[in-house]
C-alpha cells in the first residue's frame, strides 16, 4: 500500500513529508489491514453472524463505549469541527448539550426495546410493529443515507491530506478506501482503534507555542470566536442555543451503527453503562477538537491560509497546522496522517458493517429464505462479508463524486438530519403510541422525507458569513518575498493573481425562505412532520390489532400499570 501511494502520488514536496513520515503512515495502514486478517483466521472467530456483527454478545461496557466513540468521531469530526470553530466560532460546541439530553432518553425509552428483542437490525423492529413494507421503506432510506455519508467519510481526509502531503487525491482515496473495505469485510467489530493523536499533538503544540490555554482563549475572544449564547429561535441562523438543544444526535438509535454496537453487550445494564461511559468520552473529544480550532485561529489570525492560497479548503486547516508546526520533527506528521486515516477507517468499518447487516437481514435473507439463526456454518458470515466488500467499492466510487460539497462537517450533518429526524419519529410512534399502524406511519414518514430532502438539497442556498480573518500574508515568488493583502501565488501557473477578500453573494432575503433554514433544523422538521401527521392519521385509521408489550417502551407499560 505504501508503494502504491508513492506510485500514484504527486511529486513529493520535501517541505511537507520526510521518508519517516511515509514509513509511519504505511506501517499504520498495514497494521489496520492485518487486524482484519488476524480476527478472520485465528481462533475460529467471526465465523457466525453472532460473532461478526455482535461480538457474540459478550462485550463489556468500556470497550463498547470506545466503540461507540469511534462511530461518532471520524476524520470528518477532527477536520470539520476544528474548521468550524476557526471560521464561525464556538457555538457548534453546544452540541454537547444534545449528548447530555439524548443519553438518558436513549437509555430508558428506546434501548430496552431493542435490547430485549435481541435483533440484528433495528428495522426488524419496524416489521414486527408495523409490517414488512414499513421495514423495507425505512431500511432503504437508511441505506441511501449511509452510502452518501460514506462517500464524504472517504473524501474528507483524502482531499485534505492530499493538499498538504503530496499524495494525489486519487492515491489518498484509493489507499483509505481499499484498506477500509478490506478491514471491514474481514475484521468485524472487535478491531482496535487508532484515533485522536493528531488533536492531542495540536493541543500540546498550541499550549507550548502560545504559553497557556488562557492566552489562546484571549486571542480567540479578540477574534470574535468565543460565542455560546446566541438564543435566537430564527431557523435561518446557522447555529443558536436552541438549535443545539434539538440537535440530530438525539437520533442515535435511528442509526443502525449505534444499535449494532450497543446490543453486543452481555446484558441491558451493561448496554446502558456503555452509553453513560461514552458520554464524557465524546464530550472531551468534542471540546478538544474545538480547542484545536482555536489554536489554529491563534496561529493564522494574521494570515488566512485560504486567502494566501496555501490551501483550497477550510477542511485542510488542521493538516496544514501540523505540517507547519511539526515539519522539523521526523515522523510526527506521518503519525498525524495515520491518526486521521484511522479515524476514517473506524467510521468506515462501522458504517459498512451496518450497511451489510441491514442488507442481509432486510433483503438478502428473506429473498433466499435463509434460516440464519439455525445455520451453524460460516455461510451467513461469508455472505455479509461479501456484501461489505461490495459496499466498500461503492463508497470509494462515491468519494470521487464528492468534489462539490461545501464543508464536510455540514454536508455529513445535513445527510443525517434529512433522514435521522423521520427515522427517529417512526420508531417513537411505534414504541410510544399503540394506536398507530402501518397505514398511518408510512404516509407520514414519506411526506417528512420528501420535505426534508427538498429543503436540504434545494438550491441555491446562501453562503454563511465567516468571522473576520487575517489578510496580511507573506507570499514567496522565486527569491522574492513580500507582505501583501492583494496578491498571492497561483498554484496552477505560478502567476500573480488578485485575491478576493470575500465571495459575492446576494442579500439573504433574495433566497427562497426554506433554502435559508439552517441544516441544524432538518432533524426537528422531519421528526415533527412524521409525528404530527402520523398521529392525525391514526385518529382516522385506528390500529385494530393489539400491540405486543415487548414492542412498547417500558415507560408506556409502567404508565399503563399506574393507571
Amino acid at each position: 500500500m505504501l508503494l502504491w501511494s508513492f506510485i500514484i502520488s504527486k511529486k513529493m514536496d520535501p517541505h511537507y513529508l520526510s521518508i519517516w513520515d511515509y514509513i509511519i503512515f504505511g506501517i499504520v495502514l498495514g497494521i489496520s489491514a492485518a487486524i482484519g486478517i488476524y480476527f478472520r483466521f485465528t481462533g475460529g472467530k467471526q465465523k457466525t453472524i453472532q460473532e461478526y456483527l455482535m461480538a457474540d454478545r459478550q462485550m463489556s461496557a468500556i470497550p463498547v463505549a470506545f466503540s461507540l466513540m469511534a462511530s461518532f468521531i471520524s476524520a470528518i469530526t477532527i477536520l470539520g469541527v476544528s474548521s468550524e470553530v476557526y471560521n464561525y466560532g464556538t457555538q457548534f460546541l453546544l452540541i454537547n448539550l444534545a449528548y447530555m439530553v439524548g443519553t438518558p432518553i436513549v437509555c430508558y425509552v428506546y434501548l430496552p426495546v431493542f435490547y430485549n428483542l435481541k435483533i440484528y437490525s433495528v428495522y426488524e423492529y419496524l416489521e414486527r410493529r408495523f409490517g414488512k413494507v414499513t421495514r423495507l421503506i425505512a431500511s432503504t432510506v437508511f441505506l441511501l443515507q449511509m452510502i452518501l455519508y460514506m462517500g464524504i467519510v472517504l473524501y474528507a481526509p483524502s482531499i485534505a491530506l492530499s493538499a498538504v502531503t503530496g499524495l494525489s487525491k486519487v492515491g489518498a482515496i484509493l489507499s483509505v478506501g481499499i484498506v477500509c473495505t478490506f478491514y471491514s469485510s474481514l475484521g468485524g467489530m472487535k478491531a482496535s482503534l487508532l484515533m485522536l493523536a493528531a488533536v492531542v499533538c495540536v493541543i500540546i503544540q498550541g499550549i507550548y507555542e502560545f504559553g497557556s490555554v488562557s492566552q489562546i482563549w484571549e486571542i480567540a475572544q479578540n477574534g470574535q470566536r468565543i460565542d455560546f449564547w446566541q438564543f435566537s429561535i430564527d431557523p435561518t441562523h446557522r447555529h443558536t442555543f436552541s438549535h443545539k438543544l434539538l440537535e440530530e444526535h438525539l437520533c442515535i438509535l435511528a442509526y443502525q451503527a449505534q444499535v449494532q454496537r450497543i446490543v453486543s453487550t452481555r446484558d441491558l445494564q451493561t448496554a446502558r453503562l456503555s452509553l453513560w461511559y461514552n458520554l464524557p468520552i465524546v464530550m472531551i473529544i468534542s471540546f478538544s477538537t474545538g480547542l484545536a480550532g482555536l489554536i489554529i485561529h491563534a496561529k493564522y489570525k494574521d494570515c488566512d491560509p485560504i486567502l494566501g492560497k496555501r490551501i483550497q479548503s477550510s477542511d485542510q486547516l488542521l493538516p496544514l497546522f501540523v505540517v507547519d508546526s511539526f515539519k522539523h520533527i521526523p515522523g510526527v506528521t506521518g503519525l498525524f496522517i495515520a491518526g486521521i486515516l484511522s479515524g476514517s477507517l473506524s467510521t468506515c468499518s462501522s458504517a459498512i458493517n451496518s450497511l451489510a447487516a441491514v442488507t442481509f437481514e432486510d433483503y438478502i435473507g428473506p429473498l433466499l429464505k435463509l434460516e440464519k439463526r439455525n445455520l451453524k456454518t460460516g455461510t451467513v458470515s461469508f455472505i455479509i462479508k461479501l456484501i461489505a466488500l461490495v459496499y466498500g467499492v461503492i463508497c470509494v466510487a462515491l468519494a470521487f463524486l464528492s468534489e462539490h460539497i461545501a464543508g464536510v462537517l455540514q454536508a455529513s450533518l445535513t445527510i443525517f438530519g434529512i433522514a435521522g429526524g423521520p427515522l427517529l419519529s417512526i420508531f417513537t410512534l411505534g414504541m410510544l403510541f399503540p394506536s398507530t399502524s402501518e397505514k398511518s406511519v408510512i404516509p407520514a414518514f414519506l411526506c417528512a422525507i420528501i420535505v426534508t430532502s427538498w429543503i436540504g438539497f434545494g438550491r441555491p442556498k446562501p453562503v454563511p458569513l465567516k468571522l473576520p480573518l487575517g489578510k496580511l500574508c507573506n507570499v514567496t515568488f522565486g527569491n522574492l518575498s513580500i507582505l501583501s493583502d492583494e496578491y498571492s501565488l497561483s498554484n496552477s501557473n505560478n502567476s500573480w493573481t488578485t485575491v478576493e477578500s470575500s465571495e459575492p453573494a446576494a442579500p439573504l432575503e433574495e433566497y427562497f425562505y426554506p433554502y435559508r433554514i439552517s441544516y441544524q433544523w432538518y432533524p426537528l422538521i422531519g421528526f415533527t412532520i412524521t409525528m404530527v401527521l402520523g398521529l392525525i392519521l391514526a385518529i382516522f385509521i385506528r390500529n385494530e390489532n393489539p400491540v405486543d408489550r415487548t414492542l412498547q417502551s417500558p415507560i408506556i407499560i409502567k404508565g399503563a400499570n399506574v393507571l
